[in-house]
């Protein structure tokens, strides 16, 4: 199973991630992207790789 970590220190809430995600597994929740949905996580990385603030981990 995929593990996905958000360093709630670095994250912006910018939403890149949740725009970028093709399952739309994250909400911004209080400011912060929070991965709702990791069972559908595709492991694509595209969040990790587009994160402007590299505040994404994606772990397989």
């Amino acid at each position: 199973m995929v593990k996905i970590i958000v360093d709630n220190d670095k994250c912006t809430g910018c939403e890149t991630c949740a725009n970028t995600c093709p399952v739309a597994l994250y909400e911004i929740v209080d400011g912060k992207a929070v991965p709702e949905r990791m069972d559908e996580c595709l492991v694509c990385r595209a969040c990790e790789a587009q994160c402007p603030e590299g505040a994404i981990q994606v772990i397989e």
